[in-house]
């Protein structure tokens, strides 16, 4: 059995926004005492504050979370400025948090020290993280994971965000407020059954190119010419822009994953992106209409569905890319209102929950090893029928 409520608020006011997204959980649960706890935080709140009543509430309880560009919900839709609560509650799985530490000076030791926290005497089935993105490389992190876990292990989730700032993100682990920190929950028992949807809505639009010289995630060289010429030789004198970031295309699968842009140097001519792109990889130019990008979320719920395993998922979390709600802008409301509606049409009710980060962690749709995207929205389904 799983059973999975999540409360959501806006209320301007920590104490007040935490206590009424408790209520609204402790109203689904009839009494029943989580183990296991999702937080998704908007910058403003006093994390702290919100943390310690959560323990208050829930003595022990296993939480990992982090904060957000923006938080959706069943309950509320999307939302800017809230607190999105998840608790697990299962007498078939055990869900343990784990965190590491100062994972930009060792990521393998941080994934090492999160597991080995995180573990039981189950046999572990899912990975969910919310790490670090600003003070740790994205990339290093989920290889770290794997290296630990398994190259097919699946890991799921999404590095923390803030409001575009770009100068610190928080995560979180019981009732600890970290940053430079890889915090996880692991999903143990052979009961679990999940499935995942991952869709960004952009098409590639350029012919390919071989990254042939790169750092990292700075490109300098696309087919011996400089990242910038490749980008203008197909949008003229623009700069790099998050309207075309680049399609990546995975050595192991027929699909791509994205990379979104953060600068470029016209001197050197190369393009720096928000994630690691590896010298070799086939890569091309893409874009998306917003409307492209509104039907991407419901085609990354519809395709977790037709591939769950089991009769009901208990609930969809929801990992979209805070470039999305950029682009997105006055329309952001309109991808959770297409996830839900899509949900409200089925006959099984899931609850939903999610956020808005800085880097999507999931597999490609025809593999199993877990990829870092951007500009994509994954939906990961959960239950244990």
């Amino acid at each position: 059995m799983l059973k999975v409520a999540v409360g959501h608020s806006n209320h301007p006011d920590s104490l007040l926004a935490i206590q009424d997204a408790i209520a609204q959980c402790q109203n689904t649960l009839a009494g029943m005492n989580p183990q296991a706890g999702l937080i998704f935080m908007a910058v403003d709140f006093d994390y702290s504050l919100v943390l310690q009543e959560l323990q208050t509430a829930f003595p022990g309880i296993e939480v990992v979370g982090c904060s957000s560009n923006g938080e959706l919900s069943d309950h509320l839709g999307f939302q800017q400025d809230s607190i999105a609560l998840t608790l697990f509650c299962s007498d078939t799985l055990t869900i343990k948090a784990g965190v590491g530490r100062n994972v930009s000076k060792d990521a393998i030791a941080a994934a090492q020290e999160a597991i080995q926290q995180a573990r039981c005497d189950a046999p572990p089935q899912l990975c969910l993280t919310v790490p670090e993105s600003l003070t740790a490389n994205g990339t290093e992190m989920l290889q770290a994971l794997q290296t630990c876990l398994g190259q097919e292990f699946p890991i799921y989730g999404g590095l923390a965000a803030e409001e575009w700032q770009f100068q610190e993100t928080h995560q979180f682990y019981h009732a600890e407020v970290l940053q430079d920190s890889l915090p996880i929950l692991l999903f143990s028992g052979t009961s679990l059954k999940f499935s995942h949807g991952v869709c960004s809505g952009y098409q590639p639009l350029s012919a390919p190119g071989i990254v042939t010289k790169s750092d990292r995630n700075v490109l300098y060289e696309i087919d011996h010419q400089t990242a910038l010429d490749f980008y203008r030789k197909y949008f003229g004198e623009l700069n790099p822009s998050p309207n075309h970031p680049f399609a990546v295309f995975d050595e192991k699968s027929q699909h791509f994953y994205l990379r979104g842009f953060s600068g470029f140097d016209p001197v050197v001519g190369s393009i720096t992106a928000f994630a690691d792109v590896p010298i070799g990889a086939s890569i091309q130019m893409a874009t998306a209409s917003r409307d492209d990008l509104l039907i991407a979320a419901k085609e990354s719920m519809q395709e977790a569905l037709q591939s769950y395993p089991g009769s009901r998922p208990e609930v969809a979390i929801v990992f979209s890319c805070a470039c999305r709600h950029k682009l997105l802008w006055t329309r952001a409301k309109e991808e959770s209102t297409l996830i839900q509606s899509f949900l409200d049409s089925i006959d099984v009710p899931v609850a939903t929950c999610g956020f808005y980060t800085y880097g999507e962690l999931s597999p490609l749709k025809d593999q199993r090893e877990t990829r870092l995207h951007q500009h994509t929205l994954v939906t990961l389904l959960l239950g244990t029928t």
